[in-house]
């Protein structure tokens, strides 16, 4: 039996037919009230997202790039000091110290030799991108033994390869980059065939009777007022293309700085080094094979000549605001084999962690040739800053870096000891 309801009558079923529809409309009219109410908030949500800046010209945390040459790359920055037994009594930063790419398992570009210890990451509210490359010139090019070395250019052979002004362009345009430190000028005075015919020329010619290099003519013709003007003309364009690359990133000129450093001193005059120049422990023991009078003329000298054409260049340029970070003296008295310093066992260390290391022993790594490269050293590694010396550029860089109100000056030795993990420097 099936139970049913009693049958209503005409007007209560329109009644009823009624109050149905006005709840479903009232149903509707809410959902319809709260999906457009969804719908705005979406729609404002799309319009904050539209408008939102991603990071690039002005908007983000402000970054510092570096260009240029193996004294800004990082080169040698593996090493605290030097030493003639274990090369782990000075390995800072291990295996992986120039695996720049983003898991940190190789280079990016073999040989750049971008170190960790590297000036560019100074914190202090700013993120840092290393783009030198170790063996650079102005302009790029491939080395003779296969290497590519990206110059201050826009090179680009569309299968990745890049010139660092290039990089800096692509970088910038998605990135704040607020200050662009540049080393670049002395691979075009052939610093490293230089320093081989000093080296060759110690070790093939007895006390009693040397041979100089600084007098040789193949190191004669880099310094000859041709070769200086032209070499100055070449830093000129890549520091105009610096400026380029940032103009092309989207940059307001007043929007960042540019900030060139000169070369720091790696050796001491004749009268500094701690070995005798006679036999051969000057190179064998202590890797800094130079006689006394090419010492004197790479400090008076050949120094102060590639430093004066990059100054030159700089005016040349005409790049407004540009900061010079001097870094000639930035070494004196932890120089390589300077009687201030020693090798890790002349010190009595057995590590660079030990209490005193950074105060005692060498901030530029030893010139190693086929015969003394043994264990993990590269031979390119030869008399640049080491991890001490890096971190010494670090403190100031970001001394120049002054929280975003860049400024140039004299970086140099402002006491002993460490102070937050780096050497004390100051910039005057």
């Amino acid at each position: 039996m099936i139970l049913r309801t009693p049958s209503a009558s005409p007007r209560a079923a329109r009644s009823q037919a009624r109050g149905s529809t006005s709840a479903r409309g009232i149903r509707r009219l809410r959902y319809a009230a709260t999906l457009l109410a969804a719908l705005g908030l979406a729609t404002a949500g799309l319009a904050t997202a539209s408008t939102a800046a991603a990071d690039g010209p002005g908007v983000g945390t402000p970054w510092v790039a570096s260009l240029g040459d193996s004294y800004i790359s990082g080169e040698a920055g593996r090493w605290a000091g030097n030493s003639n037994n274990s090369s782990a009594s000075v390995d800072a930063l291990g295996g992986s110290a120039y695996y720049d790419n983003a898991t940190r398992t190789a280079e990016q570009i073999n040989r750049c030799h971008r170190s960790w210890a590297a000036s560019v990451y100074i914190s202090n509210g700013t993120q840092g991108v290393d783009l030198a490359c170790s063996g650079a010139q102005t302009s790029t090019f491939t080395s003779s033994d296969g290497y590519f070395k990206p110059g201050l250019d826009f090179y680009d052979n569309g299968a990745g390869k890049q010139g660092q002004a290039k990089m800096l362009q692509t970088f910038a345009s998605t990135h704040n980059v607020k200050m662009v430190v540049v080393s670049i000028g002395g691979n075009d005075f052939n610093f490293a065939s230089i320093i081989q015919s000093c080296v060759t020329d110690f070790l093939l010619s007895p006390s009693w009777w040397p041979d100089y290099c600084y007098d040789d003519s193949s190191v004669k013709a880099n310094f000859t007022s041709t070769n200086i003007a032209a070499v100055k003309a070449k830093i000129t364009t890549a520091l105009l293309n610096v400026r380029q690359a940032m103009r092309n990133a989207g940059y307001a000129d007043s929007a960042w700085t540019l900030v060139v450093q000169d070369y720091p001193s790696p050796i001491p005059s004749g009268a500094g080094f701690r070995y005798s120049q006679s036999g051969y422990t000057r190179q064998n023991t202590g890797g800094c094979g130079f006689w006394n009078k090419d010492a004197d003329w790479a400090n008076a000298t050949a120094l102060p000549t590639i430093n004066n054409t990059v100054k030159g260049a700089v005016t040349a340029s005409g790049i407004a605001g540009v900061k010079i970070l001097e870094l000639q003296s930035a070494f004196n008295g932890r120089r390589l084999c300077e009687n201030t310093v020693g090798l890790l066992e002349e010190k009595g260390l057995s590590s660079w962690t030990q209490a005193g290391a950074v105060d005692k022993t060498e901030w530029i790594a030893q010139i190693r040739t086929v015969s003394t490269v043994t264990g993990p050293y590269y031979v390119q590694e030869s008399l640049h800053p080491n991890y001490w010396g890096e971190l010494a550029e670090r403190s100031c860089v970001r001394q120049a870096w002054n929280g975003g109100a860049v400024r140039g000056g004299t970086c140099s030795i402002a006491g002993t000891g460490l102070l937050n993990g780096e050497p004390r420097m100051t910039l005057n």
